[in-house]
């Protein structure tokens, strides 16, 4: 069950010639892959291209019916090993992840793809997560690109340039035999906008019809002595038409007129950004008509040295807009003004910050300086002119309160946590490490747990070197997405090799949650085009752990407490793993609220628990709150003047997951926790009970009131 479904959505992936599609940019990369006859599709899921994967998915049934093979792999690098298939068939195969992470796990394939070179057209997608918005270690792509000899495309957000690099990325490819990446940042991946589209063309060379005639060249293969004359057909033969491909199809586009002092470098990804703050500084129209030359890198790199010289003839200085660091583009046009002996200056990273995400004031900031120094003329009179002070900016940090990320409401891995805190307690402190996914919110308050993440499913590989057999057990937490994605050969694998002896708690939420709610292979959904139901415990025995413990309830704190002090206590050998399964709530709620809401609507019986807190029972300690950390879980002051500390509250966004409750007994809390049924549509005796529970109460409460002592004028 993915996040979102595209199936309305992937009918316009259908359109022909003459046809306008309106949509997200996902949609539109998946619209030109279909245009330039792709032959077949892979990838993994991840922010921000987990839509893109998700499109695919639900697109299948068209793909099927242009003969274009669809796989959801299992990590990155299968992906990327994926594309062995454009080595020696003229088929070109395109695969996308999440970059830089996703470049990293699929390194070593895509290391040996472009040793080897491909035949046809290979394409590798990758969503640029960097900027406030990444949930990852801040890194650019580029790095690989260099060290490879791969070509980056970094096309301009907009749909129809988009559009236009996945066949420019296509034909770049198989004019110079490489592979090639198409890098789209997370607003490109979620830009709306419109193209004109072409007819869907099928694969000349399907990869059935490439299983039927098994091509083989042994130039292409790996291995010395043909890796080093890979190297130099790279640099001799495929640099050089690659460079003739994009100046002859002029991929980079220049902006502004032929002559100015000044002029701005800029990747594609960044000219919205460049062109909206000329429009603030009263430089360009809205229609991008500029008064600043600007040289846009649709393709980042290579880099084409006389492009660049004939930009910078008769310019004073020139501005690199290059988000990120280090700043590679930079430097190699500073090789060139250099060796060149080019009177221009270069301007960059002294004027732009060295790291973080180029939002609209930062460009805008550092173009306005730019511009001041070296071509104040340029500039309208109202910017040049003297402005009142700004009004001074108030540190927020000081008023509003730090809102890190945590676990959503009924999260079933809540109760986990704090089952290993009441464990901690009885115990002591252990080392703890995470892994990749949603559980790695832990770390944070109010669980505390876990202090290091090193990759997706390497949670217990993390943890190796305090297998020492010390006084307390190392503890590891790896999600069911990471179990499957590399934690299986890399972590469990490692462990049983090595004769671990400490304790890997796994995560088994259902899906690969962190990513969107896509299935994997533990997933308890029934699939129709991939194989579910496969019990990690299995996976785990087949490879020779027999301390395994499932666990198929994870909001029995005190049964999850139980089972994790047995893992950290017992003298038996080997690895202890505890699958700790219960399904992720938001893909559970996403399921059952519809069809809940249907029968309600239908006047069908319709039973749902809600949780609360009896307020004269409460102590106000808080200590639910701590162990539970549920956002539905939050403060509440009284008005009884006797009760002047807030209470525990569960306010309408409570799930009726039950953990609060089960925290409360497994801590031995204050039993102020209830439970209680709303009846939809009751039946008529339910009715009549309940207006004689209403009558019985009213009653009840009258006396009370009447009973109380009052304090008001007695007039």
């Amino acid at each position: 069950m993915a996040e979102r479904s595209f199936k309305a959505e992937v009918e316009h992936l259908r359109l022909g010639d003459g046809g306008t599609f309106t949509g997200e940019g996902i949609l539109a990369i998946t619209k030109a892959l279909l245009e330039n006859g792709v032959g077949y599709v892979g990838g993994y899921q991840g922010a921000p291209i987990s839509h893109l994967m998700d499109v695919l998915a639900d697109a299948e049934d068209l793909m099927a019916e242009l003969g274009v093979r669809f796989e959801a792999n299992a990590s990155e690098a299968a992906a990327g090993a994926m594309l062995a298939a454009s080595v020696h068939y003229p088929i070109r195969g395109a695969v996308t992840f999440k970059g830089p992470v996703g470049v990293n796990v699929a390194s070593d394939a895509l290391a040996n793809l472009s040793s080897s070179g491909v035949t046809g057209g290979a394409l590798i997608i990758v969503g640029e997560d960097y900027g406030e918005g990444s949930s990852i270690m801040q890194e650019r792509s580029h790095a690989f690109a260099m060290k490879s000899q791969f070509w980056l495309l970094d096309p301009r957000p907009n749909l129809p340039s988009i559009v236009k690099a996945v066949g420019d990325g296509f034909e770049l490819s198989e004019a110079s035999n490489t592979p090639v990446m198409l890098m789209v940042r997370i607003r490109a991946c979620h830009v709306t906008g419109q193209f004109a589209t072409r007819d869907n063309v099928p694969p000349p060379l399907t990869v059935r019809d490439a299983l039927a005639n098994p091509q083989r060249n042994v130039d292409r293969i790996v291995l010395p002595p043909m890796s080093y004359a890979q190297e130099h057909d790279k640099i001799n033969n495929r640099w050089p038409a690659a460079v003739r491909f994009i100046r002859e199809h002029a991929l980079n586009e220049v902006f502004g007129p032929a002559e100015a002092p000044v002029g701005i470098v800029c990747q594609g990804g960044m000219y919205n950004g460049v062109i909206r703050a000329l429009q603030r500084l009263g430089l360009a129209d809205l229609h991008g008509q500029t008064s600043v030359p600007i040289y846009c890198l649709n393709v980042t790199y290579p880099i084409l040295p006389d492009e660049f010289a004939a930009f910078c003839r008769g310019k004073d200085s020139v501005l690199i807009v290059e988000e990120g660091q280090p700043e590679f583009i930079e430097q190699h046009l500073s090789t060139h003004v250099l060796r060149d002996g080019m009177a221009v200056r270069l301007h960059g990273k002294d004027i732009f910050p060295m790291a973080g995400e180029y939002t609209g004031k930062v460009m805008h900031d550092a173009i306005e300086s730019f511009l001041r120094a070296e071509a104040p003329g340029l500039l309208p009179a109202q910017v040049l002119a003297p402005n009142e002070p700004a009004p001074e900016i108030p540190d927020l940090s000081r008023t509003v309160p730090v809102r890190p990320p945590g676990f959503c409401t009924g999260c079933p891995e809540r109760p986990i946590f704090a089952a290993m805190k009441l464990v901690q307690q009885e115990l002591g402190e252990h080392q703890i490490s995470a892994d990749i996914g949603c559980h790695l919110f832990a770390s944070l308050p109010p669980f505390n747990i876990g202090g290091a993440t090193m990759g997706y499913g390497l949670g217990p590989a993390s943890n190796a070197a305090f297998d020492g057999g010390g006084k307390k057990r190392p503890i590891s937490v790896i999600g069911d997405g990471g179990f499957w994605h590399n934690g299986l050969s890399s972590s469990f694998g490692n462990m049983m090799f090595n004769k671990s002896d400490g304790v890997a708690v796994i995560v088994d939420n259902y899906y690969s949650a962190a990513t969107g709610g896509q299935d994997i292979l533990s997933s308890r959904a029934q699939n129709p085009t991939k194989s579910t139901n496969n019990p990690i415990s299995r996976a785990l025995k087949g490879i020779g752990i027999s301390w395994v413990r499932q666990v198929d309830r994870t909001y029995d704190v005190a049964h999850m407490r139980d089972v994790l002090r047995e893992a950290l206590t017992t003298e038996a050998p080997g690895p202890r793993v505890i699958v700790a399964s219960s399904e992720c709530m938001l893909n559970k709620q996403r399921r059952e609220k519809p069809l809940r809401a249907k029968a309600i609507k239908e006047g069908r019986r319709v039973e749902a628990p809600r949780f609360g807190v009896d307020e004269t029972v409460c102590t106000g300690d808080h200590a639910c709150i701590r162990l539970s950390g549920c956002p539905s879980l939050s403060l509440k002051r009284l008005d009884d003047p006797l009760r002047d500390d807030p209470v525990a509250s569960i306010d309408q966004s409570c799930v009726a997951c039950g953990n609060c409750g089960e925290v409360a007994e497994a801590a031995v809390l204050c039993p102020s926790f209830y439970e209680a049924r709303v009846v939809h549509n009751p039946s008529g005796w339910e009715a009549r009970l309940d207006g004689w529970r209403q009558r019985i109460i009213g009653a009840l409460s009258r006396r009370r009131m009447a009973r109380r002592l009052s304090f008001g004028d007695p007039a």
